[in-house]
């Protein structure tokens, strides 16, 4: 895909992807679509560096889901760019490669209310208060508390369903349907591919 123009701002929404739901497709959209964002690229995560890998699919095998249930939008895309960073990965590395390999692009954060709190811990923290516009969602049992040292940070009211890839997983290895939870070529792959079933 060819780089985007210099003009557009792209929120990067970052995810294991363990796998992708209807509610990160919900999320994603709307943010493309809703907001002042042109696309919105999803990044998958080989490790999250608050994660442990428990039930963690290969990294491309989550690609492949991701790219099956955003196909068709072209206000989506999926990317592999942590795949040959080093691990864990950090969001401020990650966008100085993505800065490197797409230059003059605006990139806005995208992160759930969970996690805002801890932003003033991650690496690079200074770098993204002051670097980086911030996009965050409600998480359902999260308060959104606003950070007063980051003027660049907004709550977005984006619609929000209260689905996990753990609940996912756990269906799957119950034998439990997962039908309307992913889009429908997701969930064929997971069964054709027998992904966390016994």
């Amino acid at each position: 895909m060819a780089t985007p123009e210099a003009s557009q701002r792209v929120g990067l929404l970052f995810g294991s992807f363990n796998p992708i739901h209807t509610g990160h497709l919900i999320l994603a959209n709307f943010m493309a679509t809703r907001t002042d964002l042109s696309a919105v690229w999803l990044v998958v995560s080989p490790q999250s560096p608050f994660k442990v890998e428990e039930e963690l699919l290969p990294e491309a095998a989550r690609l492949s889901l991701v790219e099956l249930a955003i196909a068709g939008n072209d206000r989506l895309r999926a990317l592999d760019v942590e795949f040959t960073m080093p691990r864990p990965s950090y969001t401020i590395d990650t966008l100085d490669e993505l800065r490197r390999q797409h230059p003059g692009t605006e990139f806005v954060l995208i992160t759930g209310g969970d996690n805002l709190a801890g932003l003033p811990r991650w690496k690079g923290a200074e770098r993204l208060r002051t670097e980086l516009d911030v996009y965050v969602y409600p998480r359902p049992g999260f308060a959104v508390d606003v950070l007063p040292d980051w003027p660049r940070v907004r709550v977005v009211e984006a619609p929000l369903l209260d689905i996990s890839a753990t609940f996912i997983r756990h269906s799957l290895q119950a034998g439990a349907s997962i039908r309307y939870l992913v889009p429908d070529d997701v969930a064929q792959e997971i069964e054709a591919k027998g992904y966390w079933q016994r």
